[in-house]
């Protein structure tokens, strides 16, 4: 690959970072994570899946630990609980809570759905295009981080 599209490449990355920035502004307390852990349980519920926190670290491909603490934070403020298994104690069911179902309802259904008449422009083979190139520069560039010294 030609250095200058290299470089495009990391510039396309910081534009798409600054559309994640253009999205509404969040409840005080609220992070974006929040939102994407929402839509990630819906996501896994609506396949049958009872969420545990590895269930979303294995959808989100973060490591467990943040998870957790993220999860924790949700449940603290109401939009999550936690349901320990009557079959095995050791394991511990997400679910979302009435006021994590009307976060999700603002920020992940009703914004989106808004959203998509202004995007008919751009077909879905492309978006699916750009998600897999992001995808697979990513995970180059965390497997080989250089340093420059």
């Amino acid at each position: 690959m030609k250095i200058q599209t290299i470089k495009a490449m990391f510039d396309a990355c910081y534009q798409a970072k600054r559309i994640r920035d253009l999205l509404p502004a969040l409840p005080d307390g609220v992070t974006p994570s929040y939102i994407h852990y929402l839509d990630t349980i819906e996501t896994l519920e609506q396949r049958g899946i009872r969420v545990k926190v590895s269930d979303i670290s294995a959808a989100l491909n973060i490591p467990r630990p943040g998870v957790t603490r993220t999860v924790k934070e949700m449940e603290a403020k109401g939009y999550l609980s936690k349901h320990t298994s009557s079959d095995d104690g050791r394991i511990t069911y997400i679910s979302i809570t009435q006021a994590g179902k009307q976060l999700s309802e603002i920020y992940n259904k009703q914004y989106f759905n808004r959203l998509a008449p202004f995007l008919d422009g751009i077909s879905e083979e492309d978006v699916r295009c750009t998600i897999q190139t992001i995808e697979r520069f990513y995970q180059v560039i965390a497997e080989r981080r250089i340093s420059i010294e």
